[in-house]
């Protein structure tokens, strides 16, 4: 009985408000340290949110996460619920935000996100974390700024970092990785002429260096084909990298992210395998 009313409380707070702000008034509180609007550069789309567990023995793995949006909307207070989650379980999570376009065009949300990676890496230790355990990870768009970090090492390389030695893993959610020319006509504005297109491609990337890599994306997804997710994982393993794939049936693009949330956690274990992803001994280098 208990599971049944939390699930139709979930569901009518879902339908009557805000489905994000539902999923954050949701979210931990309790033994969690929230620090908001921390700059990582100048400018209004510069900032970040640190999620950080209220104790802990030994320094925590760190996850940096980019949320998703279509590289135009979007902001770091929308995802509370997923810093709060992993903060309540022992890791410290940082939520940039990233310029967006039309202020933009590609790369310059992905300078964004080196820029914001190099400063978790610095101030790792002052929020609780290990910096020799950090972690990237991203839902939809954010995927794909996460997983070029890791596979083009152009970007970090610019920030005083090198994915192969700072980056422990990656942790992709319902990412488009291998996405062009397939959805040019959607895409063309944000990611500027044809002769650009192969830079934006995480696939085009893939060496045997590539950190680890757990990606996870919904079989019932209709916003991101579920295909590049199998595409890159298969380049990955062509190329000798490591990495694990799961597509979960009946998942669309937006449970993969809200079942991180305690009320929606049935949906699928994302929240569980990203969790023994990143907590898994031997998984970064000393």
């Amino acid at each position: 009985m208990g599971a049944q009313l939390a699930t139709l409380l979930t569901v009518l707070l879902l339908h009557f408000c805000s489905p994000i702000g539902a999923l954050n008034a949701m979210a931990p509180r309790a033994g969690i340290v929230v620090s908001q609007g921390m700059s990582y550069a100048t400018g209004p789309r510069h900032q970040i949110d640190i999620y950080s567990p209220g104790t802990r023995a030994a320094a925590a793995p760190v996850v940096v996460f980019f949320y998703g949006g279509g590289w135009e909307t979007g902001d770091r207070a929308m995802y509370r619920f997923v810093g709060a989650a992993l903060a309540a379980r022992g890791v410290v999570v940082m939520i940039p935000d990233y310029r967006l376009h039309p202020e933009v065009q590609f790369p310059a949300f992905v300078d964004d996100g080196a820029a914001a990676v190099a400063w978790a890496h610095a101030k790792a230790a002052e929020f609780g974390g290990d910096p020799r355990r950090l972690f990237l990870m991203g839902h939809s768009a954010g995927a794909q700024i996460a997983t070029l970090l890791a596979l083009d090492p152009e970007y970090l390389r610019a920030a005083g970092l090198a994915p192969a030695r700072d980056v422990c893993g990656v942790i992709g959610l319902a990412g488009p990785y291998d996405f062009l020319p397939a959805a040019a006509s959607d895409v063309k504005a944000i990611f500027g002429p044809e002769a650009t297109w192969p830079r934006s491609q995480p696939i085009n990337y893939v060496t045997a260096r590539a950190p680890q890599m757990l990606l996870l994306a919904g079989k019932a997804d209709r916003t991101v084909d579920p295909d590049n997710t199998l595409r890159l994982a298969a380049r990955l393993r062509a190329a000798g990298a490591s990495v694990h794939a799961e597509l979960d049936p009946g998942v669309g693009h937006i449970a993969v992210i809200a079942a991180f949330s305690d009320w929606l956690s049935y949906l699928a274990p994302v929240r569980e395998r990203t969790l023994g992803f990143v907590s898994s001994p031997g998984r970064c280098r000393e």
